[in-house]
């Protein structure tokens, strides 16, 4: 990039070369982990084709499939087959994002699945749907339940104790430092809304909540390992874990121009701080909390995401 495209975009910080040198490939040669559902378009129930057990893992990642607890046996997680429980799977993730409940993956439903997104989990076990706050709620009677709110709640509804309302981060060794300001204003965006303080301290291993940007398997489990570009931008673990990763692989900028390949750092750290805290993925677009983002766009909390928290924190 030349030096009149950061004089022209003095604001656009892309965070140097550690998002690049990793890919010996150029920006167009690579595609994203999530292309392989273009192949899948129009499979439905009873087809065998290659690279359904690909849609098997991506539904397993964010939570809408496990063979394990199903009382399927475990062999068809690893097959090609589009068979009953994946059916349900993809009906109930077409539930989550207001699209037509039919099983199949039709366009809208490829479309939407290829968008990169959180790596946290939508759903636990296919079970719950999102945008049931608190109680959430069984899906096997997928069409007769009505909606009361729109925010949810990670798993078991995890909180921070109300003695440590005041909460510390540092960042991780290799951090960019142009990362840092967009990440503390979002923490300040936070403060704004709840009944929570954050305060800056140089070691991180001393720090309630950890920011740093890793690749690959960074040793945070096989379901939490980034996939490069495109794919899960970032994930963040419940209280009182306080882990915040970004895919390292991914262009990050501090303030992107609509259209830019990148992706802004404040947005999406405003979206992990939300797991932080213990909010679930919302099923409103506007929202924070929803689960995916394209790259150029720049968000804010909307009244879903704080009356989510206020929810969650009893305040």
């Amino acid at each position: 990039m030349d030096a009149m495209f950061f004089s022209t975009f003095s604001y656009l910080l892309l965070l140097t070369s550690l998002f690049h040198a990793a890919s010996a490939h150029s920006d167009d040669q690579m595609k994203s982990p999530f292309e392989f559902l273009q192949h899948l378009q129009g499979c439905h129930k009873g087809n065998h084709t290659g690279g359904i057990r690909e849609l098997k893992r991506y539904l397993e990642k964010f939570g809408y499939l496990n063979y394990n607890q199903s009382g399927h046996s475990t062999i068809h997680a690893d097959d090609d087959d589009f068979d009953d429980l994946l059916e349900f799977a993809v009906k109930t993730y077409q539930l989550n994002y207001h699209l037509n409940v039919t099983g199949t993956l039709d366009p809208q439903t490829t479309s939407k699945m290829m968008r990169p997104r959180c790596g946290v989990a939508d759903i636990i076990n296919g079970t719950t749907r999102m945008g049931f706050g608190k109680k959430g709620r069984n899906l096997r009677g997928i069409g007769s339940f009505h909606t009361v709110s729109h925010y949810a709640f990670l798993e078991g509804s995890p909180r921070w104790p109300a003695s440590n309302y005041h909460l510390t981060y540092g960042f991780l060794p290799g951090t960019p430092e142009a990362a840092t300001a967009p990440v503390a204003r979002a923490f300040a965006t936070w403060t704004s809304v709840t009944l929570f303080t954050f305060s800056y301290v140089e070691d991180h291993e001393i720090a309630n909540i950890q920011i740093g940007f890793a690749r690959g398997d960074h040793g945070d489990g096989a379901h939490n390992s980034f996939d490069g570009p495109g794919g899960t931008l970032a994930h963040a673990f419940p209280p009182t874990s306080g882990l915040f990763h970004y895919d390292a692989d991914e262009k990050w900028a501090v303030d992107p121009p609509s259209g830019s390949a990148a992706f802004n750092v404040e947005t999406v750290a405003l979206h992990e701080i939300g797991h932080l805290l213990g909010l679930g993925h919302s099923d409103v677009e506007g929202a924070i909390m929803y689960s995916s983002i394209a790259p150029g766009t720049t968000k804010g909390l909307h009244a879903d995401d704080i009356q989510g928290i206020k929810a969650l924190y009893n305040f």
